[in-house]
């Protein structure tokens, strides 16, 4: 080591004396360098300037080159230190070398084993490669055969006709829970068959299979042909309990159903047989109910005389006989409890005729029409909810069908109620007899059932027009009437108006649920005529104040009796209160007249000029006065008796009158406090006669003892 450290030493003496030896300064010029490499000079001057140690250096005031040598001979000693501490750890150098290289020999076996393994992987991942492509080639060919297994098997079970289907198909009764059990399954494989035929299978040519399939195909049809018309043949038998048999085809729906699917023909057959014989039942069972109903009704029907304004005159009942027969019309425009047939019996049970004519009971036409339309709506409901069901068929379809079962039945109703309606001439039943339809139709569209929505419009087109005809006779006849043929007639309310407020008042309530423009321009009409009427007859009176004595009297009886059916927002109500406040007001006037008409008068006559400040205008009368004030201090209270006489002699109503007598007292009282206020004013304050008037609440006092308590 130390010769080649002195080898060293002399080598870089060498290096460094050739390196001077061999410089050439012959292409040197200072003079001829760029501006670059004097840029670059001081770049690296200002460099080495920067160095730590050397700006050290120049801070303690060092010649650089001693203090370059003296670094270089440090660095020597640190160089030749190193050297030292090498040579010292030489062995261990040497056996890290050997190590070294037994580790390198280890990594080499195991790179030569790596690559094996990575030679041996490349091969097994081609492997697994080449089985992954396998398995899934399996796998198709297994899921294919698994399907073609599924579908064969399938198609074998479908096509595959066990001794058991044919047992049960031709032994089995039909009735038997079996025997459907097997239809299904005969269908589904006649189906399938079917659905082969379009797949042009070659096994639906081949006549071992379709040809058995076709037979029994028959025998089922047969069976179940023979079966379903067994049973609706038994409908046919006398008092036979049709809704129990329909009840049993119920539970054979399924018949039908495989009927329309492989024999078209034998359904409409089945079809056909059960509409006609439900046909000519439902028609058998209407028409003798219908007819013995119609025998329950009242003989005293409303003929076409048995209007409002009809004379009610006596007629003899024979030429030659005198008997008088005095034909009582009241029953014909009121209303009674005749409504309860569209509220509380509106779904009541039918009449039973049989119990009827034992009880020797009697009904209204409504009572009758109601009961035939609820036995109707009853029987409709079922039979249309069972051709739905049993039949399987659209609500269009079932309608069509349900026409066929009951239109005879239905046609003989209409023809039976447009025969009645034309000799009715009972409003009141008639609009009855509408309402009756209108919630009947109600109730079935609840029931989600519109088999008889046709028929019901048809019974409307024959109720409307008859009930618009009764209307106009009754308005024809208070319109044509003669007043002046009227006898016996007086201030108290006439039977005219009385017939017209109960007709009125049963009309207005029967309308009111279910209003109707044609209902209430009737009534408008029937009003606007009684109106007239009440005021011509009215007009028979000489006196006015008999004429509005009457025209109250008639205007109470028709507004209570309308009060006791129809609300006061009605618009025959209003009317007939505007009316009678209005004649009542003018009453008052003429009453007070008589009595206090000085006063009244004077008072019109002063008070407007005095709230007008024209009190020179005013002429001041002291005898006139004085006649005024002394009479009526000594007659003011006779005057009130005779008029609470006359007002209750006048109104037949008690209350009415009652009323009428307060709003009068009250008047008078007014008309008194007003006079007394002019009186104590200019120019009637000087008026010795003042001092005779009687004091206001003593007037008051008396007057409240006519105050009546109800």
């Amino acid at each position: 080591v130390k010769r080649i450290k002195m080898a060293d030493d002399e080598a870089l003496e060498n290096e460094f004396d050739g390196e001077f030896l061999d410089l050439d300064f012959s292409d040197l010029n200072i003079t001829e360098q760029d501006d670059i490499f004097l840029d670059e000079a001081v770049g690296h001057i200002k460099e080495n300037l920067e160095d730590e140690l050397v700006q050290e250096a120049l801070e303690q005031g060092l010649d650089l080159r001693k203090y370059s040598r003296q670094i270089e001979l440090e660095l020597r000693k640190e160089e030749n230190a190193s050297i030292d501490d090498y040579i010292a750890e030489g062995p261990n150098i040497a056996k890290l070398h050997t190590k070294i290289k037994a580790c390198d020999n280890i990594l080499e076996e195991m790179e030569k084993m790596l690559l094996h393994f990575q030679s041996t992987l490349t091969n097994i991942s081609s492997e697994i490669q080449t089985l992954q492509e396998q398995s899934l080639s399996m796998n198709t060919k297994l899921k294919n055969r698994q399907a073609t297994k599924r579908e064969l098997h399938e198609f074998i079970d479908n096509i595959m006709i066990q001794e058991n289907l044919i047992v049960h198909v031709c032994d089995t009764p039909a009735s038997e829970r079996e025997f459907t059990e097997v239809l299904h399954e005969l269908d589904h494989k006649l189906r399938y068959l079917k659905e082969q035929d379009f797949r042009d299978a070659l096994v639906v040519h081949d006549p071992l299979v379709r040809g058995e399939l076709e037979k029994l195909k028959h025998k089922a049809t047969h069976k179940t042909r023979d079966f379903l018309l067994h049973r609706v043949y038994q409908l046919r038998k006398p008092m036979a309990n049709y809704h129990m048999i329909q009840n049993q085809l119920l539970n054979y729906r399924y018949f039908v159903e495989f009927l329309m699917a492989h024999s078209r023909d034998v359904a409409l057959e089945v079809r056909s047989e059960y509409v006609d014989t439900m046909s000519k039942l439902y028609f058998s069972y209407f028409k003798e109910y219908s007819v013995k109903l119609m025998k329950l009704q009242f003989s005293d029907v409303a003929e076409k005389d048995d209007l409002i304004g009809t004379e009610d005159t006596a007629r003899k009942s024979g030429f030659f006989s005198s008997k008088v027969h005095l034909k009582s019309r009241s029953t014909i425009f009121t209303l009674g409890n005749r409504d309860t047939v569209i509220t509380t019996e509106l779904e009541d049970p039918i009449i039973v005729v049989p119990h009827a004519q034992k009880a020797e009971k009697r009904y209204p036409y409504e009572m009758l029409f109601r009961s035939v339309h609820y036995a109707l709506l009853d029987h409709a409901c079922r039979e249309f909810l069972f051709i739905v069901d049993f039949f399987k068929m659209p609500i269009g379809g079932a309608v069509d069908i349900f026409k066929e079962v009951v239109g005879k039945s239905l046609d003989f109703l209409q023809h039976q109620i447009s025969d009645h309606m034309a000799v009715n001439y009972d409003a009141v039943g008639i609009l009855l007899a509408v309402h009756i339809v209108l919630r009947y139709r109600a109730i079935m569209q609840r029931r989600d059932v519109p088999a008889l929505d046709w028929y019901w419009d048809q019974v409307l087109s024959i109720l409307w027009p008859r009930f618009n005809f009764v209307m106009e006779l009754n308005i024809a006849s208070i319109q044509s009437l003669d007043t002046h043929r009227l006898s016996q007639v007086d201030t108290r309310p006439h039977y005219i108006t009385r017939r017209y407020a109960e007709f009125s008042g049963a009309l207005v309530c029967i309308n009111h649920s279910h209003p109707d423009e044609k209902v209430l321009k009737c009534l408008a009409n029937l009003q606007s005529e009684v109106e007239n009427f009440a005021l011509r007859l009215a007009a028979e009176f000489q006196e006015r104040k008999e004429q509005l004595v009457f025209l109250i009297n008639n205007y109470d009886m028709m507004l209570g009796v309308l009060l006791e059916r129809a609300s006061e927002d009605t618009k025959e109500v209003e009317c007939f209160q505007q009316l009678l406040r209005d004649r009542t007001e003018e009453f008052i006037d003429e009453a007070l007249a008589p009595y206090f008409g000085g006063i009244i008068s004077f008072v019109k006559e002063v008070d407007p000029l005095l709230e007008s400040g024209q009190t020179d205008d005013i002429k001041v009368d002291k005898d006139h006065l004085m006649k005024l004030v002394r009479g009526f201090t000594a007659n003011w209270k006779s005057s009130i008796d005779a008029l609470n006489r006359q007002v209750m002699a006048d109104f037949v109503n008690f209350k009415n009158g009652t009323a009428i007598l307060q709003g009068a007292l009250s008047k008078m009282i007014h008309y008194y406090h007003r006079f007394s206020k002019i009186m104590s004013q200019s120019p009637f304050t000087r008026l010795s006669v003042r001092s005779e008037l009687p004091n206001i609440h003593h007037i008051m006092v008396e007057v409240k003892k006519y105050k009546q308590n109800f």
